[in-house]
């Protein structure tokens, strides 16, 4: 079957705004039509039948549908589904419809299953993130009995046939000139029947516990960054692989420090006088201080890139850069002294014009109204 020429919708029989029930009802119906029982030796029958499970499937499960709808087929390669491989699986996948409408031929029994994933929220100190740290954390999962080992039944006992389908894991009915296979209630398809349950976890073979795990933060990390550890999810059943861990990392905002990627930005503020004369200053890095040195004549704004001292890669010796912008502070107060100097200071400007206070105080009528000008232009622009 070619998945690309088909549309989900389409094939069974549904809008594109239609609810999950809505969905689930008319994958019913078609499967009620084409299913094999009722279409023996009939091939395209059979490949209706899949096409609508492979529908159902995709449309039934919000993340695959909302792929499908804004990307078609293509979008479904990120979730690994891939069809069905025959006609057990699709049973087997839908179990709860055909229990109820058909039933399926031939349950699974008990066969090893994988344990689920487990997902692990993480905040992190921007420090922590950025250097690397080891944490321990305390996991909630599910495990096998270690009483039992997870069969369920008592130490020292076995499991036995199911008395009720005799070991088949389906019962059988007839109904009208179709007999309706559907899944032994006594045994749930396991084939087989605990008669004496493992008194630790009374027959469910599974238990929860915390575990204690120490997990290394590599350098660089940050916000919505995933770290999985193999095999550290639920346990398996009947011998299935443990699931794996997905820690999904937080990081809090520092103080000083914003990060874009593997930059750093850091705001220090100067004197218009430092500014202008040029001064050093003793700034924070990620670990330790440093000298900076600000030029002459730096403007309000401008950026000193310090190559190498911003946050380091997960792999390797390379680490982003740290950019400082300068901010440059009027002070609100000056003493008599101060106000001396700069009146002096304007005076040797070649350019005063904003200091139009003292054009205005000569009282020269023409000259105050350019400068009121200027002044309002000014301000207005640097409003907006």
């Amino acid at each position: 079957m070619s998945p690309n020429n088909h549309d989900y919708y389409r094939i069974l029989g549904v809008s594109r705004d239609a609810t999950s029930e809505e969905i689930k009802k008319s994958y019913r119906q078609v499967a009620m039509k084409y299913h094999p029982d009722r279409n023996p030796a009939n091939k395209e029958a059979e490949e209706r039948f899949k096409e609508a499970a492979e529908a159902y499937e995709v449309l039934r499960d919000p993340e695959k549908r909302r792929l499908y709808d804004r990307y078609g087929h293509e979008g479904l390669s990120s979730t690994g589904f891939t069809g069905f491989r025959d006609f057990s699986d699709i049973f087997q996948t839908f179990s709860d419809i055909f229990g109820d409408v058909f039933g399926f031929q031939g349950a699974a029994g008990v066969q090893p299953q994988a344990g689920n994933d487990l997902r692990y929220d993480l905040v992190l100190d921007f420090m922590d993130a950025a250097m690397g740290t080891e944490v321990t954390l305390e996991v909630p999962r599910v495990v096998n009995c270690r009483t039992c080992g997870g069969t369920g039944a008592k130490p020292g006992t076995q499991r036995t046939p199911c008395p009720q389908c005799g070991g088949r894991g389906v019962v059988s009915r007839t109904h009208g000139i179709f007999q309706i296979t559907t899944t032994c209630p006594r045994c749930q398809g396991l084939k087989e029947f605990i008669s004496e349950p493992c008194p630790a976890c009374r027959g469910e073979g599974r238990a929860r516990e915390k575990k204690k795990l120490k997990v290394k933060i590599p350098p660089g990390m940050d916000s919505g960054t995933h770290l999985v550890m193999s095999r550290e999810g639920n346990d398996g059943l009947f011998g299935g692989p443990p699931g794996d861990l997905y820690i999904i990392l937080q990081v809090r905002p520092h103080d000083l420090f914003r990060r874009e990627g593997h930059d750093l930005h850091l705001t220090v503020p100067v004197s218009f006088a430092q500014a202008a004369l040029g001064t050093r200053v003793t700034i924070p890095l990620l670990s330790g201080t440093r000298e900076l040195v600000i030029p002459p004549g730096t403007q309000p704004g401008e950026t000193i890139r310090l190559k190498g001292d911003g946050v380091p890669f997960p792999k390797g010796p390379r680490r982003g850069d740290l950019l400082v912008e300068v901010q440059v502070t009027v002070p609100r107060h000056l003493t008599p002294k101060q106000q001396e100097l700069l009146q002096e200071w304007v005076k040797e400007e070649p350019d005063a014009a904003p200091v139009g206070v003292q054009a205005q105080a000569q009282g020269d009528p023409e000259d105050e109204g350019i400068l009121k000008k200027i002044w309002h232009t000014w301000k207005n622009r640097h409003r907006k």
